[in-house]
């Protein structure tokens, strides 16, 4: 089942969501910020009062982040479906919608265009509920300040993904006070990034660099400075990106996990590799909690405790590693292996490949809960600090430093081993480049990363086109309709769609 916040009753929800879906947050419980009930319980009329109020608002906020339309099939279809890494899966008649995005035939009345935006938006929505109240709350200032770069954070966060996807978006600040400030026109994507920007730089200055066991998971320091580094690249603004990965990598707090396939595993969440995490759990007090379904819709199909069977490798995929490269069968379980976890997948099925990084072992499914609901979602890494280090490096003609960030990279996927994935010592700026490429190729495969990286590097009339992309229409996907229908116009279609 789909556990979405959602006001139904409210008109153009994606955007401008009512106090009353955020004031119907759940109650503290004892397992921390994981544990909360994405439907609530709280009167709103009795909210906004303390300390534990605003740390509420902002747990919830967090909880959002793992639903359905975060983590599952939208996602799927807006950031992964339309890259060479990823195509449908499952049987052929199910959820056919998905082959839209895979070959670029989508029409502006889908209805994953629709979750998704409405997704982004109620991030959103939490963020600024948080923005617009908790100052005025009388408590620690510390705290108050924390969580308000929380919620910087987050909606930094959902904007981004929003802009990546549509181009220009509504930029919604606050929670509107009348009428008059519900349906506002789309923003053009310059003054987007540079609201996501000033949202990150304001919550860099005061989140801390880590958090005691009971708060590991919220938004750090590092994950604003991190994230601040990737929007500015899509930005090609590579002083900055370079300036804000040095930060990060000088903080002493990051570091490569030795074992690339270990990392993914549940055992090794909210390692010194990761900058943020959204944070899933199978809470046995809690079902409502236990709701993510970001493991379920990719794990293996036809198995007890796997999955669905979505979103899953191309060939192509498969084909792209180097010879050798152990990064390969960490990223794709092949029919009739069997995981380094021990769980024997079968030769025949629907599909001959699954994304490894969603992979909970099979052991581990619990009846009554979703398949692999333990499963964090990876978000940022730091593997990806270093490989945005070394592309800004390249770019401002430091190639030394490039190429230093690029091998750390290669080290950690070589391994033990020396006579596979040899050291990039290029020193041609454009070779490099394409070398630092292929790196986030292999390293980020089937993270949700491959689809808008190729389109800010340029390069998808040629990688894409095959598949049906157009330039100058699928740079983005059609803005929802029901938005446009709901807004009398007042949003506008991308152009083609």
């Amino acid at each position: 089942m789909k556990n979405i916040i959602f006001n139904k009753n409210l008109k153009r929800t994606g955007l401008y969501l009512g106090l009353a879906s955020l004031l119907m947050v759940p109650s503290a419980c004892d397992q921390g910020f994981l544990d909360v009930d994405p439907q609530g319980k709280e009167a709103g009329v009795v909210f906004w009062q303390s300390a534990d109020d605003a740390t509420k608002a902002v747990n919830a906020m967090y909880a959002n982040l793992r639903g359905w339309t975060n983590t599952a099939f939208a996602p799927i279809a807006v950031e992964s479906m339309g890259s060479d890494d990823a195509e449908k899966g499952s049987t052929a008649s199910d959820a056919t919608f998905f082959n839209d995005y895979d070959n670029f035939s989508v029409g502006s009345s889908d209805g994953q265009l629709a979750d998704f935006w409405a997704g982004q938006y109620q991030n959103v929505n939490y963020a600024n509920q948080v923005l617009d109240n908790v100052p005025a709350i009388s408590m620690d200032e510390t705290l108050k300040a924390r969580l308000l770069a929380e919620a910087k954070f987050v909606r930094a966060y959902s904007y981004f993904r929003l802009v990546r996807a549509f181009g220009d978006v509504p930029l919604r600040l606050n929670v509107p006070k009348d009428a008059t400030e519900y349906n506002l026109p789309r923003t053009p994507k310059a003054d987007v990034y540079a609201a996501i920007e000033k949202d990150l730089t304001d919550a860099a200055a005061v989140l801390p660099l880590s958090y005691g066991k009971s708060d590991v998971g919220r938004a750090t320091k590092g994950a604003a400075q991190a994230l601040h580094a990737k929007v500015s690249m899509y930005q090609q603004k590579w002083q900055q990106v370079f300036d804000l990965t040095n930060q990060v990598m000088t903080s002493g707090q990051y570091s490569l996990f030795s074992n690339y396939e270990a990392l993914f595993r549940i055992p090794n969440e909210n390692s010194t590799e990761s900058i943020f995490e959204i944070q899933n759990e199978l809470i046995p007090s809690n079902k409502d909690a236990s709701n993510s379904q970001y493991s379920q819709v990719q794990g293996v199909r036809g198995i007890t405790g796997g999955g669905w069977g979505f979103n899953v490798p191309t060939k192509e995929l498969a084909a792209s590693y180097e010879t050798g490269d152990p990064r390969r069968d960490a990223t794709i379980i092949f029919r009739g292996e069997t995981t380094p976890s021990g769980d024997a997948i079968p030769a025949t099925g629907d599909n001959p490949m699954y994304n490894q990084k969603s992979y909970v072992p099979f052991g581990l499914y619990v009846s009554g809960f979703n398949e692999g609901s333990q499963q964090n979602v990876r978000v940022l890494r730091y593997a990806e600090v270093l490989l945005m280090n070394a592309e800004a490096a390249n770019e401002l003609g430091n190639t030394a430093q490039a190429l230093a960030s690029l091998e750390l990279v290669r080290a950690r996927a070589r391994g033990a081993s020396k006579t596979i994935l040899p050291k990039v010592t290029t020193t041609d700026k454009a070779a490099l480049r394409t070398a630092i490429w292929n790196e986030r190729h292999s390293e980020l495969a089937m993270e949700f990363d491959r689809y808008f990286d190729v389109i800010r590097q340029g390069r998808a009339a040629t990688i894409f086109g095959p598949k049906g992309w157009k330039a100058n229409k699928n740079e983005v996907w059609p803005i929802p309709q029901n938005e446009i229908d709901l807004s009398a116009g007042v949003l506008v279609q991308n152009p083609g769609y």
